[in-house]
């Protein structure tokens, strides 16, 4: 059987400003073929992908100054969350026609080969059959346990409370607005467009607004003072609340994508943060996970079964569209979860 072609989105050239551009900064590549017989599996699997998870964090991986344990290599395929299906198994865990979900260390490639010492980055994957795959890497999986396990060691919410979420429309702040309105806080959120916001209010959003055509420091001096404070954007929207905060909020900082594809978007009013005692939350999702995994498949995975807790996906089908919607994604332009579909089978 000759070679079968596995094409790849591949790491062309780092980005160290702006955004990435499909073509330059990432590409898809038809050079790559494999031996699916003869593949040396170095003890582990051979799988097909069939669906790649793509996040604001990809844009951190591209950043060549940005340098930590997930940086993606030039000339190689980039690297992300995902689900596979084994072809070829070596290993004694899994077996051929198991489906896996990937852990941060996916190629995004049509087949590819997890060796052995990278399993531990995979686990078998048992759908409840009234979700789709696809939820698993959205609000079944690490952007929901990114929500809920943040919310949970930190928020300490009460009845009444003011929560504002900043993209609030994206996998992980959808679900942060419906953790909050579960345990009744009034919530803000805010997002990129009309669309979004109408999103929101299908979510129960109390306050929705569209920061490109609202005043956001208005919004929140007439909605506020805040009591928490969940942010994916940094720079300005941070200063905002803290300029808005009631004493003793809490700000739980996930993510800081104002920042990601520019120059950094430093934050000006700490002082304000000082003189009213605000608490600062960073996190990493992923470290939270051993404490709430049981928690999360007990209390969220029903409640995405039943529709209690509402999501959406903003998928691309086949490889090739990876690099555009990578770009879409870091401008916003997806609305819900953005999702890759390599394969249906």
């Amino acid at each position: 059987m000759p070679p079968t072609l596995s094409a790849r989105h591949l790491v062309r050239n780092y980005a160290y400003e702006g955004y990435p551009i499909p073509g330059d900064t990432t590409l898809y590549d038809t050079r790559n073929h494999i031996d699916l017989e003869n593949v040396d599996l170095r003890g582990g699997v051979l799988a097909k992908v069939l669906l790649l998870s793509l996040d604001p964090y990809h844009r951190i991986l591209l950043d060549p100054d940005f340098r930590n344990r997930f940086r993606a290599w030039s000339n190689w395929p980039l690297i992300g969350y995902g689900i596979v299906k084994v072809m070829r198994s070596n290993h004694e865990s899994f077996r051929e026609g198991d489906i896996l979900v990937g852990h941060g260390k996916i190629r995004h490639e049509v087949y590819t080969v997890i060796p052995k010492d990278e399993a531990e980055h995979v686990t078998l994957l048992k759908p409840h059959e009234k979700l789709p795959l696809s939820v698993y890497i959205g609000a079944a999986g690490v952007p929901g346990m990114t929500a809920f396990s943040g919310w949970k060691e930190y928020a300490n919410a009460k009845k009444g409370e003011v929560v504002f979420v900043s993209t609030a429309a994206g996998a992980v702040g959808s679900m942060v607005v419906q953790l909050a309105k579960q345990e009744g806080l009034k919530v803000i959120g805010s997002t990129g467009s009309d669309e979004k916001v109408q999103f929101l209010k299908e979510l129960g959003v109390d306050v929705a607004f569209n920061y490109n055509t609202t005043d956001m420091r208005n919004i929140l001096y007439q909605e506020g003072p805040i009591d928490i404070y969940w942010d994916n954007v940094g720079g300005d929207t941070l200063d905002a609340v803290l300029e808005n905060s009631n004493p003793g909020a809490k700000v739980i900082l996930c993510g800081a994508i104002g920042g990601y594809n520019d120059q950094p978007n430093p934050v000006k009013n700490l002082l304000h943060a000082i003189l009213n005692e605000i608490k600062l939350f960073p996190f990493v999702g992923t470290t939270l996970k051993p404490k709430y995994q049981a928690a999360f498949e007990e209390e969220v995975i029903p409640k995405l079964v039943d529709g209690t807790f509402k999501y959406r996906e903003d998928k691309v089908y086949g490889l090739e569209k990876a690099p555009q919607a990578l770009l879409d994604l870091m401008k916003g332009a997806n609305v819900g979860k953005s999702i890759v579909v390599v394969s249906e089978e």
